[in-house]
């Protein structure tokens, strides 16, 4: 009786791990080698699979994007300074079979393929063109080792050098010449805003120079102007009052030495005035042409 119950657990025992064993699971992420009798059988993917227990061997392979660390290494430029130089790879699977049967030990591989070729790529750069051409260095490694490999059933997606490090002394020369540079960019730009800024009060001075110019003039021809105008008043004025002294003496029609008199006495009115010429009808030039007394008025004038 005992016997048989031990029997009945150890067969229950058996057949759990017998179906244990023959369900296989498979993640998303992951990809499934099928081993039967040591050859390869099949891949399976994400899902719910059945396999024959001791029979079947299961290899599972992770298809997600994964990170590869490559170690700090010297390398010597074209111009013959050692560098330290390290990166990371990112790479996915994309044949699991191709990874598991066509390379041993993938990372291994992959790192001492990239430190191959950086030493290969860094070699035909100076330390200047190491320095700002990460972008270039990274690219070419990358394609490099995506083509190799390729056989391997890997993709590598990105390469990038998390640093550069030039020696101690060619740090502090670099440092020097940087400061250097900037002191000098410096000194460029506070002379081209000292000459910016005299140019600009040049330009504002003789700005000034013209308006002040042109002031003066406008207030020249302003002033002659006036002065036209002022003698022209003054000359249209004395005319007139000439006129007015000349029609006095017609309407009052006098006689001889009376007729003489008057005129003469116009005469010295007008002779008072500021009138630099003086016009008369011809009756009085007939009147005083004997008399001679227009020149004497025009002595007056002149004398005034």
């Amino acid at each position: 009786m005992i016997f048989t119950i031990v029997v009945i657990v150890i067969l229950l025992w058996v057949f759990l791990v017998f179906v244990t064993r023959a369900i296989v699971i498979v993640r998303p992420y992951e990809a499934a080698i099928i081993e039967r009798f040591g050859k390869y059988l099949k891949t399976l993917y994400a899902g719910l699979h059945f396999v024959v227990p001791i029979v079947d061997r299961v290899i599972k392979v992770d298809l997600r994007e994964q990170v590869v660390d490559v170690p700090p290494q010297e390398v010597i430029t074209k111009d013959n300074v050692v560098v330290t130089v390290d990166g990371v790879i990112y790479y996915k699977v994309v044949k699991p079979e191709d990874v598991v049967y066509r390379v041993q030990n993938f990372k291994l591989a992959v790192i001492n393929l990239a430190q191959t070729n950086l030493r290969n790529i860094i070699g035909e750069l100076t330390l200047d063109e190491t320095l700002t051409s990460r972008e270039i260095i990274n690219s070419k490694l990358r394609m490099t080792l995506d083509e190799a490999t390729d056989a391997w059933g890997v993709k590598v997606t990105r390469v990038e050098l998390k640093r550069i490090d030039p020696p101690r002394d060619v740090m502090e020369a670099m440092h020097k010449q940087m400061k250097a540079e900037r002191e000098k960019r410096a000194m460029i730009l506070e002379a081209e805003g000292y000459r910016e800024s005299q140019i600009k009060r040049a330009e504002g001075e003789k700005q000034a120079q013209i308006l002040q110019a042109e002031g003066k003039r406008q207030a020249q021809i302003l002033e002659a102007e006036g002065q036209a105008q002022a003698i022209q008043l003054v000359a249209d004025a004395e005319k007139y009052r000439i006129l007015a002294v000349f029609n006095a003496i017609k309407e009052a029609e006098p006689t001889g030495e009376v007729i003489t008199i008057q005129y003469l006495d116009a005469l010295q009115k007008i002779a008072e005035g500021d009138a630099n010429k003086v016009f008369f009808p011809v009756e009085l030039s007939k009147l005083v042409s004997g008399l001679g007394v227009v020149g004497d008025v025009m002595k007056v004038k002149e004398g005034k």
